[in-house]
Order: structure tokens, then sequence, then C-alpha cells
């Protein structure tokens, strides 16, 4: 019998929902398509096993119930401090722009892919990839139709980006607890784009580093680093140097939880469809009196009609493929007629063929 693709053991597996836990034991994550690749998509579920968007059903304040509106007086807090939920897209010291598909229906990571190629930022000396564990807050958005008091500029369309400074390198797909320390106002490309400073609340130094003051004080140096690495990361690609709010001032904690909470306002208004929103995909499971909210089932089906190699499923159109259960084909006179076409080549295969190691080991 053909042997599988190397690595297409581990992807079937994934699909079949043995997808790693990320940080937090309410969410896990399912891999479809090939690493360092085009196709490379991470989704998430929650508990229930529920397949899940993070950008719109993570709650912005931890300790929030999934299924409701989020105010901030339910937050989760250390002693007076309110923790927030941040989606980890990058892990630290690595390459790969990997980010949130805010224009594919519930949003999975992907990486970025620019004029056809995959992108990954240049090396800003001294340091190697990014320089800290890097992501974004579920349920903000920077609305590009709304322009910003203090930068003049409209949003950038993602939701709020932040930079998570803890000891800990993370996985992409993980989801930490974080305080939120201060604010950079970046001016990229002449669009805002907020970059929050945060430390997950379970690192060692989280009980000394309450404020932008206290992060200068405990790690002398990394204010500065974060400020030339977004001035120069676009240099090496033959763009110019970005600018900043502020005179490149890093704001308190006090400045960057207005700007939270005002990115999670313009995402209120987007999930119930009092702005445009464009391209940006809005479907939800979990956002209570969101015109965009879909049925679980609806949910699954989108993620099953990705290939676990990345593409998408394809039969006659007179038939039905059910994954990951397994690879089964039905015509509509009954024959069993299993054809699943991937990356690689079209494999056929018998009715209720399981999807298991013994067919990959073969």
């Amino acid at each position: 019998m053909m042997r599988a693709p190397p690595g297409l053991s581990r992807l079937l597996l994934a699909a079949q929902g043995w997808g790693r836990l990320g940080a937090m034991s309410r969410y896990s994550t399912e891999q479809r398509g090939r690493s360092n690749s085009p196709d490379y998509r991470l989704y998430f579920k929650n508990a229930d096993g529920k397949y899940i968007s993070p950008f719109h059903d993570i709650p912005l304040f931890a300790g929030s119930k999934e299924d409701k509106e989020i105010p901030a007086k339910r937050s989760k807090t250390t002693g007076s401090e309110v923790l927030f939920n941040m989606i980890v897209e990058v892990p630290r010291w690595t390459n790969a722009k990997m980010e949130i598909a805010t224009e594919e229906p519930l949003n999975p990571i992907k990486h970025d892919v620019k004029k056809g190629k995959l992108r990954y930022v240049a090396n800003i000396f001294p340091h190697k990839g990014y320089i800290w564990n890097y992501g974004a807050l579920p349920q903000t958005w920077e609305d590009p139709s709304h322009t910003d008091k203090v930068t003049g500029c409209c949003g950038d369309n993602d939701p709020i980006d932040v930079c998570e400074i803890g000891s800990k390198i993370r996985s992409s797909g993980e989801i930490v607890q974080v305080k939120v320390l201060g604010v950079l106002g970046l001016v990229d490309e002449g669009e805002t784009d907020w970059k929050i400073i945060a430390i997950s609340a379970d690192d060692p130094e989280a009980q000394k580093i309450h404020d932008i003051d206290d992060l200068k004080k405990h790690k002398p140096g990394y204010l500065e680093a974060t400020l030339d690495w977004f001035q120069l990361y676009k240099v090496p690609d033959g763009k110019p140097e970005n600018h900043f709010a502020f005179d490149g001032e890093f704001k308190d904690k006090d400045f960057a939880v207005e700007i939270i909470k005002s990115t999670h306002e313009h995402w209120k208004a987007l999930l119930h469809k009092k702005v445009d929103g464009g391209t940006i995909k809005c479907t939800n499971v979990l956002v209570s009196g969101s015109p965009f909210c879909c049925s679980d089932e609806d949910a699954r089906s989108i993620v099953q009609s990705v290939c676990i190699c990345g593409c998408y499923l394809s039969s006659e159109a007179t038939g039905t493929v059910n994954m990951p259960d397994s690879f089964v084909y039905t015509n509509t006179n009954g024959k069993p007629a299993v054809k699943l076409y991937c990356l690689f080549l079209p494999i056929e295969m018998p009715p209720s063929f399981p999807v298991n190691t013994d067919f990959m080991e073969q």
C-alpha cells in the first residue's frame, strides 16, 4: 500500500482532535496544513470541544464567561489589577510572522503571506526574531474608519497587539492571562497600531512589575530595545522607519487600559453590525445577540472543509466527505468510492476507512 508522505501521520492525529492544549486548559488547538506553508491553519476549541473563533469568542477579560457580554467588573484580578486574555501568535525569538486570519471564518492563526511569499521578520541586531511573545487581545478591533484622537490616524483593521515580556517562551495558540503595564503608540505606514506591553500573571517577576516604571527598573534596556525594534523591523524590506505617537514615549497602564476599552467598544459595534467591517469575518459561536453567530455544527463544518494537509476537501458533487472521523465518500446510489484530494496526490480509500496510524505506517 502507498506510504503516506512524512509528517502526514502527525497531521491526521491532530485532525482527530488530539491538538495540543494551550496554557489555559479551557482551550485547545487543532492544526491543519503544514508548518511554514501558506496552508497552515491553527483552529481553536473551547473546553467543551467546540470550535470557536479566538478573535471573537475568547473573552477579553480573564475569568469572564464566554457567552456573555464582558463588563470589566466581572474580570479576574490580582489584587487591584485586571487580567486580560492574550492570544499568542508568535513565540519569542522566532521569525515567522504568524497572525490571526481576520478575513477567514473562525479566524485561525495562519502564516502571513505577501506577494505569494511567506513573511518572516528580519533579525534586528543584536536580536533574534521577535523579542517578546507577540500576540493580540481578543474582542478588540482597531477600526480603520475611526481616526484616533491621539495619533491622528485610522486603525489598522486588526485586534490590538500585545508584547508579553515575561521570562517564559510561549507557543503559538496559547491563551495567556496577562497584566497590562503600558502601551506604545506605533504609526505603521500611516495607520494607528497600538502595542500593549504586558507580562504574564504567572511570571516570577509579575509580583514586582505593575507598571511601565517598574519595567524600566527591573528590566533595564527592554523598552529601549522594543522601541528600536519597531522603528527598524521593516527597513530590511526596503521600507522607511516607523514613527510613534508621543515621540516614542511609553504611556502608563491607565492610559493603556483606556485604549483597550476603546478598541473593545469598536469590536462590539463590529460584532453587532453597527459598523461596516468590510472583509473582516465576524463568524462566532458564543457572542450573545450577534447576527454573525453560527451553530456548533456550522463551525465544525467550516473547519472540516479544510483538509488536514491544508487544502479544501473535494469530491464529486453528489457525494459527501466526513472529516475527521473518517475519509468516507458515498455516492447517491450507495456505492462507496472514497476519494480525497489533498496537496500531495489523489488517494482512493475503502469505505469507512478510519484515520489511524496503521495506514500511515504501511
